[in-house]
C-alpha cells in the first residue's frame, strides 16, 4: 500500500502516521528525515542537498525527487510506504507520478486530515518543548506537572519561535494557499479521502482505519 499524507502543522501528522505505518507495515517516510540520512550516507544527492542546505536556499525539486527514487526503491518500501512532506508543490507532485510510473508503482491514497484554522493556532500556541531532552507538551492538552519544567528530566520549556500565533497564522495562509492546488491535482485523480482531525486521536485514527479498510475490498 502506498499512501501520502496531507495536513497543515498541528493537524496531528505525526502521531497518525505513526498508526497508519505500523498497521500497514509500511515505512513512515518523513521528507525531512530522508534528506538527513541522504547527507548522513554522504550519497551523491546527499552532497548536494547538504550545499543548498548550508547555503540557506532550498534543495531544487530535482535533487529532492532523486532522493525520494533512491529512497522508494529501499527493500523495505517492496510491500509500500507512507509519504509524509512531498510533494508540497503541482511541478513535484507531476514529478512523483512520473517517477512512480516508470517504476512500475502508483499511489493507492492521499489522506488530508482537515482542521480549522482556530484549532490549529489553539493547539500549536499552546506547545512547550523541553530545552535538555525535546520532550514536547501542551498546557491543555498534556501539560506538565510543574509549570516550566519537563516530567522527564526537570529541564526548562520553551515556546518555539513559529509556535506564536501571529507566526501560525502567517503557517496556515503559506499552507492553504500551497497545497489547494494539491489537493484539486489528487481529488481529479480519485485519490483524496479527507479525514476530519479536530476529533480525539482514536476517532481520527477509526476515520483513517475505516478509508485504509476499504482499500483492502
Amino acid at each position: 500500500m502506498r499512501i501520502l499524507l496531507m495536513g497543515p502543522p498541528g493537524a496531528g501528522k505525526g502521531t497518525q502516521a505513526e498508526r497508519i505505518s505500523g498497521y500497514c507495515k509500511i515505512p513512515h517516510i518523513a521528507t525531512g528525515d530522508i534528506f538527513r540520512e541522504a547527507i548522513r550516507s554522504g550519497t551523491d544527492l546527499g552532497r548536494q542537498a547538504k550545499s543548498y542546505l548550508d547555503a540557506g536556499e532550498l534543495v531544487p525539486d530535482a535533487v529532492t525527487i532523486g532522493i525520494v527514487r533512491e529512497r522508494v526503491q529501499a527493500l523495505d518500501c517492496k510491500a509500500g510506504f507512507l509519504l509524509d512532506g512531498f510533494p508540497r508543490t503541482i511541478p513535484q507532485a507531476e514529478a512523483l507520478e512520473r517517477l512512480l510510473d516508470e517504476l512500475s508503482m502508483k499511489l493507492d491514497l492521499v489522506l488530508s486530515i482537515k482542521v480549522a484554522p482556530a484549532v490549529l493556532v489553539e493547539r500549536l500556541t499552546g506547545r512547550r518543548i523541553c530545552r535538555q531532552c525535546g520532550t514536547s507538551y501542551h498546557l491543555v492538552f498534556n501539560p506538565p506537572k510543574q509549570d516550566g519544567i519537563c516530567n522527564r528530566c526537570g529541564g526548562e520549556l520553551y515556546q518555539r519561535s513559529d509556535d506564536t500565533p501571529e507566526t501560525v497564522s502567517d503557517r496556515m495562509r503559506v499552507y492553504t494557499n500551497k497545497t489547494a492546488p494539491l489537493l484539486k491535482f489528487y481529488r481529479q485523480r480519485g485519490l483524496l479521502r479527507d479525514v476530519d482531525g479536530e476529533p480525539g486521536i482514536d476517532a481520527v485514527w477509526d476515520a483513517i482505519l475505516g478509508l485504509l479498510g476499504s482499500l483492502d475490498r
